[in-house]
């Protein structure tokens, strides 16, 4: 039984508890299903990771390459709606869908 349940665990594909939204000039953008408060999102840039306030997008928490966060924030001003559509949704487990990257 110990064996089959070992097999079985190497089957199982892993869940996804952060979908990624968005991507642009190297950039992944992610929301955490069932994240906590408050509203907030991941970027990932070169190894960089930081998170994000959907209300005042800026870097927190860790170091951010300036340029990738400044595109960041440029993106998540112009999907404030859109974002906080998606973190609403990601709170009550849902996928939180795609966002338009930037052009």
């Amino acid at each position: 039984m110990a064996i089959w349940r070992a097999a079985w665990s190497r089957l199982s594909v892993p869940t996804v508890t952060m979908p990624e939204v968005s991507r642009f000039y190297g950039i992944s953008i992610k929301i955490e299903l069932n994240d906590h408060n408050p509203p907030h999102f991941h970027a990932t840039y070169g190894g960089q990771r930081a998170s994000f306030s959907i209300d005042d997008p800026v870097a927190r928490g860790r170091r951010f390459p300036m340029r990738a966060s400044r595109l960041v924030r440029e993106w998540a001003l112009l999907h404030r709606e859109e974002l906080m559509d998606a973190w609403q949704r990601a709170r009550n487990a849902e996928s939180p869908g795609r966002i338009d990257p930037l052009p």
